[in-house]
């Protein structure tokens, strides 16, 4: 994608991208759902599906949430109005839909989430909201009135004793109707409060933005997995105490080197944060492989497919990226796993926007073949006629 509707996508990074709000009107012309409300309805009652009803009226109490998977029976008894479904990671779910995130390939592949769909008759709404991340809300079906405050929300105020959280002291300074095909992109924390003015639904395409503590946390967790055999604490020289109470420099600075050791140096950590941006944050696709046996058979599947001029569709592309080794070289990552050494050609080649044709392959030889077999065994790339 260059453009955004009249806006060129150089532009819009460096205007709005997580500057300022812009509704971007005809992004996609003509636009037409590759699903329609009632398939949203169904996916949302599949047990592999995450997804939510709020109930603004019609429910036990005001705002009323249900975590799914939702029975068909609950939603056929719902009021005619004033309610939201909404299903995370449609992508994954509905082939057809992962195309909507390449359309946002300006973005690097690990910053990309996945693709939440909602569904709301007249008067659905989920309240008036923040996000902690970028986020592109794309008008699929019928229409919705945005309202925005441009002014990003330091303190936020929630409605207190409620099943959502939703601003207390919401103003909008801006506001549009969106029609298929109009997108309204969003930066971190900025105010917005959609409600549908027929049946709707919205796509909204968001984007991982890790706080320190989200990356901590998850190293953290990682370390005390391992096995205990670390070396401990133990004193150097250790002279009687004149102030017990006292924690010497020579002592805290032991304890840092444990902590930094631990760790790991930068290259250990790069493998780390490379590895864990690209696992896959949800359920896979169908296993390529059943067995060994077939795994060889399906390796000689997909050469020979390419072969007779078949091509690779990349199908999950926030789990394939690279980073560039301080020798000159590249690890290329794909879905938690690295494979070092490879030319930064090859990296960007199996990463990037070009076609996977044998042609495009060829001068790479076999360098790429490991990783190739893992990203069809994970389902982040797929063979193509």
């Amino acid at each position: 994608m260059t453009h955004l509707g009249d806006l060129s996508v150089a532009d819009f990074m460096t205007t709005y991208w997580q500057k300022q709000p812009v509704l971007l009107r005809g992004v996609f012309p003509d636009f037409a759902s590759p699903i329609t409300p009632q398939d949203l309805l169904g996916l949302a009652c599949e047990p592999d599906a995450t997804s939510r009803l709020i109930m603004e009226e019609g429910g036990d109490y005001p705002w009323q949430l249900h975590y799914g998977p939702l029975a068909p029976d609950e939603l056929a008894d719902l009021p005619e109005s004033k309610w939201t479904v909404l299903v995370q990671e449609v992508d994954r779910l509905v082939p057809a839909m992962n195309e909507m995130l390449h359309r946002f390939r300006f973005v690097p592949n690990w910053r990309l989430d996945d693709l939440m769909v909602s569904y709301a008759p007249e008067g659905g709404t989920v309240g008036a909201h923040i996000d902690n991340y970028d986020v592109f809300l794309i008008q699929g079906w019928g229409h919705r009135r945005w309202g925005i405050n441009h002014t990003p929300v330091q303190d936020e105020v929630l409605v207190p004793d409620m099943d959502v959280s939703m601003l207390a002291d919401f103003e909008a300074d801006a506001e549009w109707v969106l029609a298929p095909g109009d997108v309204l992109y969003l930066p971190p924390r900025i105010a917005h409060h959609g409600v549908a003015i027929d049946d709707c639904m919205t796509f909204s395409v968001g984007f991982r933005a890790p706080s320190p503590q989200d990356l901590l946390l998850k190293l953290l967790e990682e370390l005390t997995e391992q096995d205990d055999d670390a070396e401990r604490y133990a004193d150097q020289d250790l002279a009687p105490a004149e102030a017990p109470g006292l924690i010497t420099g020579a002592e805290l600075g032991r304890l840092r080197a444990m902590l930094t050791d631990a760790l790991g140096d930068r290259t250990t950590l790069d493998a780390w944060l490379g590895q864990y941006l690209t696992r896959p944050r949800r359920p896979s696709y169908d296993d390529y492989y059943d067995d060994e046996e077939d795994a060889t058979d399906e390796a000689i599947d997909w050469r020979t497919a390419l072969a007779e001029g078949a091509t690779f569709r990349r199908r999950s592309v926030p789990e394939l990226a690279f980073f560039a080794q301080p020798d000159g070289h590249a690890t290329l990552l794909v879905s938690g796993t690295a494979f070092a050494d490879m030319t930064p050609e090859a990296a960007a080649l199996l990463t990037g926007t070009a076609p996977l044709t044998a042609a495009a392959l060829a001068p790479h030889g076999a360098a790429l073949d490991a990783a190739i077999d893992h990203a069809l065994a994970t389902g982040a790339l797929e063979v193509a006629a």
